[in-house]
C-alpha cells in the first residue's frame, strides 16, 4: 500500500461516456456506494480516486484536502459522508482506511494562504496538490462538488454531494476531516481563550464572541471572512 506524505507540495486521454458534472437535487438523501467507480472501470479506469475537503465555511484554521483511492476488492464498510459520522466512527474508520486504501493523500492550506487568493481556489489547489502527491497515478478522479481543479494529470468528474454517492469521496472526506479536526484541537491548546476544540474553528455564537473580546489571531483566523474583514488588519 502507498502512502504520500500529508506535507507533500503543490491524464492516453480516454473520455469517459458519463458526462463531466452529475447534479444532485440538494433535498435528496443518497447513501454512497461503489457504483461510479464500477462504471468508470467497466470503461477500462482502474485506479480511481476521490477528491474531498474540509474547512471552507470556518473563521479559523486551514482547509483540509484529501485524496484516496481504495482497492475495490477490500472496500471499507461504513463509510458515509463525514458530516453524518459521530467523531468516534470518524476516528475509527480514519484507521481502516489508512490501513486498506491503496493509497491516501493529504494537503493544508493555512489561514493566511486563503486570505491572500479566496476560499475556492484554495481549496481547489489542494485537492489538486493532493492529486500531485499520489506515488500512484490514478486513471481518474471523483471529485465532490462543481468545481475541478485545473491542470490534474487525469480526467475527472464532479459529483455535487459527491461524499453521500460515492465511497472513494467519502472515504476522501473522512480523511480531510478527521485531519483537520486534530489539527484544531492542536490549536486549540495554543490559543484556548476561542474554544476551537469544541467548535473547529467554525462561527459559532461563543467563537465570535471571543473574537470581538480578543480580537482574531492572526495566522490562525481569516481576515477576508466576515466579521472579521474590514474590521482587523493581520500582523505581517
Amino acid at each position: 500500500m502507498s502512502k504520500a506524505p500529508s506535507d507533500s507540495p503543490l491524464f492516453s486521454e480516454k473520455r469517459p461516456k458519463s458526462p463531466a458534472k452529475i447534479k444532485a437535487d440538494k433535498s435528496e438523501i443518497f447513501t454512497p456506494d461503489y457504483s461510479h467507480e464500477q462504471q468508470l472501470q467497466a470503461q477500462g479506469y482502474k485506479l480511481i480516486a476521490g477528491l474531498d475537503e474540509v474547512g471552507r465555511g470556518p473563521l479559523a484554521g486551514p482547509v483540509v484536502a484529501a485524496c484516496v483511492i481504495l482497492d475495490p476488492d477490500n472496500l471499507p464498510e461504513g463509510l458515509d459522508d463525514s458530516k453524518r459520522l459521530t467523531a468516534a466512527k470518524r476516528n475509527r474508520l480514519f484507521e481502516t482506511i489508512m490501513e486498506k486504501a491503496v493509497a491516501v493523500t493529504l494537503c493544508s492550506l493555512s489561514a493566511r494562504a486563503i486570505d491572500e487568493s479566496n476560499i475556492l481556489a484554495a481549496s481547489l489547489l489542494a485537492m489538486k496538490r493532493c492529486v500531485g502527491a499520489l506515488t500512484v497515478q490514478p486513471d481518474y478522479a471523483l471529485i465532490d462538488g462543481n468545481k475541478t481543479p485545473g491542470g490534474l494529470p487525469c480526467p475527472a468528474m464532479t459529483l455535487v454531494k459527491g461524499d453521500q454517492r460515492s465511497l472513494t469521496i467519502a472515504a476522501a472526506s473522512i480523511i480531510a476531516k478527521v485531519t483537520r479536526d486534530k489539527m484544531l484541537e492542536r490549536a486549540g491548546l495554543i490559543h484556548p481563550a476561542y474554544g476551537l476544540e469544541k467548535h473547529a474553528g467554525y462561527g459559532t455564537a461563543a467563537h465570535r464572541q471571543a473574537i470581538e473580546e480578543q480580537g482574531p489571531v492572526a495566522g490562525l483566523h481569516r481576515y477576508s471572512f466576515a466579521p472579521i474583514k474590514g474590521r482587523w488588519t493581520a500582523d505581517k
